[in-house]
């Protein structure tokens, strides 16, 4: 087979492309944004809670995960060495356990592109070497299809399209870091062969785009080479679906119809986040990335609808989104691990897959490139700080699947269940996951900052160094000092930038209300409203301070109304931070169904640098409800409390003194 033209222009490109911004999704160039990423590598956190997080990701999270992968018991590296022909054995994993692997590869290119380990290049060369032996002439690479001899795009629940677009993004991210084209070269081998099956949009495949990374990968691949055939073929992806809403489809199996899969109701037409979480959100970011380069007015109409319908009525106050592993759409369709009607939000049962909660963030990072709003990032943060964090053990070598607000001893009988445990797991076998989390820790200091056309924006905060070029090329170093979450006190050094004007944009979060900004000691006199950007814009000199005071209330948060599993319940908060309580911290022999919060209790946050791994913890009274019933109903008197004093912490490091219980919403006595 002759190499595809895009290969050859790649190449020629590649020492251009190096001195462009190629943020964590190039939207450089793309003409509908308004925040467009900085490179990765640019920012780097140094200090603090993402510091120390980003240290646990280089020594321990992505090494161990390594390790699985690449032996016995993760068996990706196994299943390319068989497909190569270089190892005798059977396939393990599920279908989709090659994009496992390519995020694996992506979160060390992350790595990589912040400490420049040479061990790391050495690695994934030979790596990737092994993956280009197991791919086919034409360009097909999918390592269960391979070794099975299973007929090419028979069946979609095989996750051919999944594979592929995360074998198309982690390629692209690698040739940004590194330079390099041999996992581009694949991707684009592979992806040629997409656009002579696809792009004629044949009737037999047209049901294929099932879980859909392809998209977002197929815009990247488009925006690495220039090749406008990967964003058509991206773009057909889009328009199939929405036609089809029965089984008489050979290649269509299983519970994968209708609203579960997102294809009773074209795209543009949609009014409601549906069926399997993580498939809609891939579909809205990819969407989102299209838009991005087209800018169809419909497409954005349908994802400004998409995105309000996820964040103001499916999504829980921990940024997770996915409330049950089986129930119906509002279309009565049958739907896993998804979306139910507006308003239904379980608590024990929640199920919060954790890879739909970091496609949540996902959606909002590129709608905030589009859109360049702070309700964007508010959502990002949510999911980082909480639902996403909590899908990881504090010492990064234990996962969970599903990330519930309620856990309650004796309830659930887990071994019935095949994603859902009583505590994180050291390895799980439907291991999309813990590679997605994982990844997106590596990458987080990417989106703490956006270029914008006049200047930068700061998305998240957290101390970090910042070394990129604004819009116009012009160099600008920043370094931002901050105990954040646990202090609200953000300091920002400008330690070099051009002496012509420009704007710096800091993000008000949304709980952030009374959020005061200085420069150089004085009043920046700017709007600092919360659910904002408030931006200051001037000629700067180095040495330049601007700080930021976010005040950091504890606050009790209650839900919707029309949430029956919330009422009369509150949740705790202090900044971004969600809080929970569990057994560890209230009185021996007491059941989380006992405590009650008393409306009026004095919280008082503390740091605590020796409780898992240093965080900042809320203490106050709780009432203990004693002498309940446990029949169905029974009469009731005035009930008989008992006050104790109990500890709050962090949602995201629950579950890891033991096998407790917990819940994030406790029941509230008004005083």
């Amino acid at each position: 087979m002759k190499f595809s033209i895009a290969i050859v222009f790649c190449l020629a490109i590649a020492e251009w492309a190096s001195a462009q911004t190629h943020g964590i999704i190039d939207n450089s160039d793309s003409p509908y944004v308004q925040h467009r990423g900085i490179n990765i590598g640019d920012c780097r956190w140094t200090d603090g809670f993402w510091g120390d997080k980003f240290r646990l990701c280089e020594s321990v999270m992505v090494p161990h995960m390594g390790e699985i992968l690449k032996g016995d018991i993760g068996h990706a590296y196994n299943n390319f060495r068989i497909a190569a022909g270089l190892k005798k054995g059977r396939h393990q994993g599920f279908a989709w356990h090659d994009g496992d692997f390519y995020k694996w590869i992506e979160a060390a290119t992350y790595l990589y592109a912040i400490n420049h380990d040479e061990s790391t290049l050495t690695e994934l060369d030979e790596l990737i070497a092994i993956i280009a032996q197991a791919q086919e002439p034409d360009g097909y690479l999918h390592t269960k299809i391979q070794i099975e001899n299973i007929p090419h795009f028979s069946n979609r629940r095989h996750h051919e399209m999944y594979n592929c677009g995360h074998l198309y993004t982690s390629a692209c991210i690698h040739h940004r870091v590194t330079g390099k084209t041999n996992l581009l070269n694949i991707a684009i081998k592979n992806a040629d062969l997409l656009v002579s099956l696809f792009q004629s949009r044949p009737t037999q495949l047209s049901r294929f785009g099932f879980n859909q990374t392809q998209i977002m990968g197929l815009v990247e691949l488009y925006r690495t080479t220039g090749d406008k055939r990967y964003l058509n073929v991206a773009q057909v992806f889009i328009n199939n679906r929405g036609k089809f809403r029965d089984k008489d489809d050979p290649s269509v199996t299983g519970e994968s119809t209708g609203d579960m899969v997102q294809e009773r109701v074209a795209l543009r037409k949609e009014t409601e986040a549906v069926g399997h979480a993580v498939l809609a959100l891939y579909f809205y970011a990819g969407a989102a990335d299209v838009y991005a380069e087209t800018g169809e007015q419909a497409l954005i109409d349908a994802l400004d609808r998409l995105w309000e319908n996820v964040v103001d009525k499916k999504m829980y106050v921990t940024g997770a989104v996915g409330q049950a592993h089986h129930g119906v759409s509002s279309r009565h369709d049958k739907i896993s691990e998804g979306f139910l009607n507006e308003y239904v939000m379980p608590n024990l049962t929640a199920y919060n897959e954790t890879c739909a909660n970091i496609c949540n963030a996902m959606f909002s990072y590129r709608m905030l490139g589009i859109k360049g709003e702070s309700k964007y990032a508010d959502v990002i943060e949510r999911v980082l700080f909480n639902s996403c964090l909590s899908g990881i053990s504090t010492d990064g070598t234990h996962y969970f699947y599903t990330n519930p607000l309620r856990k309650i001893n004796g309830v659930l009988d887990y071994s019935t269940m095949n994603t859902e445990f009583a505590q994180r797991q050291p390895y799980l076998e439907c291991f999309c996951c813990p590679p997605n989390l994982v990844r997106t820790i590596a990458k987080s200091s990417g989106w703490a900052y956006s270029l914008t056309n006049d200047g930068i924006a700061v998305n998240l905060y957290g101390a970090n160094s910042l070394s990129t070029k604004l819009r116009d090329g012009s160099p600008i170093q920043l370094k931002q000092e901050t105990q954040y979450p646990w202090d609200g006190h953000v300091k920002i050094t400008i330690e070099s930038c051009k002496n012509q004007p420009f704007e710096m944009k800091f993000r008000i979060p949304e709980w952030a209300d009374g959020s005061k900004l200085t420069l150089n000691g004085n009043s920046a006199d700017v709007d600092t409203a919360a659910g904002s950007f408030a931006t200051i814009r001037g000629t700067w000199s180095p040495g330049d301070v601007i700080e930021l005071e976010l005040p950091m209330k504890i606050k009790l948060l209650e839900g919707n109304p029309r949430i029956e599993e919330l009422r009369n319940q509150v949740a705790v908060s202090r900044g971004p931070v969600v809080y929970c309580i569990e057994s560890p911290d209230i009185p021996p022999g007491t059941g989380i169904l006992d405590v009650y919060l008393p409306s009026n209790a004095e919280l008082i946050p503390r740091f605590n640098p020796h409780i898992l791994g240093g965080v900042t913890t809320i203490s106050g009274d709780i009432a203990i409800r004693s002498e309940r019933s446990q029949r169905m109903y029974q009469a009731i008197d005035r009930p008989q409390w008992n006050t104790s004093r109990a500890q709050f912490i962090p949602y995201f490091a629950w579950n890891n003194r033991g096998d407790g219980e917990m819940t994030v919403f406790l029941p509230v006595i008004w005083k």
